[in-house]
């Protein structure tokens, strides 16, 4: 049986004095096109939704239904760093941009940081934990998880009604053959990411 994130390190954080432990996690360095979102989330611990797991181990209707429980009883914030950023800073700067505008946007600020990953965004406001694969230990980063993947969906199924033909609806902007073939046919978006390898072959052919 498959681990499932639990409360301890909330737990230990709160025993050391913490008071506001809210966990971080990102969804979407990966894709072609689209903007990278991060998401910050203070559990209530008399009233933690049931079924909290990492994002990618939940089914869509899961996603959803845990997201809209969780802005109904926990604090959250959401931050996203654009296509632009991504190209002008490169994806893990982005992705830390991202999360610090995530924690910013936290009705009330933390005490403690639970980050999904192995590195620890610069500039944060309070002391922070990187925990490797976070989003299946910790259930403030898997609340994290769940939170920025619907919303970057959402933010990607608004695309694609925007710009029709490269299925980001489906794909979320992904690198699947129907995405890259629609790439080679209609050409690249503003929302596409210019710094990412087969955007910029397009863009530009002769630069290796």
């Amino acid at each position: 049986m498959s681990q499932r994130p639990d409360y301890h390190y909330e737990q230990a954080a709160a025993l050391a004095g913490a008071r506001r432990i809210v966990g971080v996690d990102e969804v979407g360095r990966g894709p072609l096109a689209g903007p990278v979102v991060a998401g910050a989330v203070w559990l209530d611990p008399a009233a933690i939704p049931q079924g909290l797991h990492d994002s990618k181990r939940l089914s869509a209707a899961a996603r959803e239904a845990l997201h809209d429980q969780l802005f109904a009883c926990a604090q959250i914030g959401i931050g996203a760093a654009s296509p632009a950023e991504i190209d002008a800073l490169n994806i893990l700067q982005a992705t830390y941009l991202a999360m610090r505008r995530a924690i910013a946007a936290l009705p009330l600020p933390p005490d403690v940081l639970l980050i999904d990953g192995n590195r620890l965004p610069p500039d944060l406001p309070c002391p922070a934990q990187a925990i490797v694969k976070g989003d299946g230990k910790v259930l403030s980063i898997a609340a994290a998880s769940i939170v920025a993947k619907v919303t970057r969906d959402r933010i990607m199924a608004e695309l694609d009604a925007r710009y029709p033909g490269y299925g980001w609806a489906e794909n979320a902007g992904y690198p699947t053959k129907r995405h890259k073939n629609a790439i080679a046919d209609l050409g690249p978006t503003p929302e596409h990411r210019r710094s990412f390898a087969p955007i910029r072959k397009i863009l530009c052919p002769d630069i290796r």
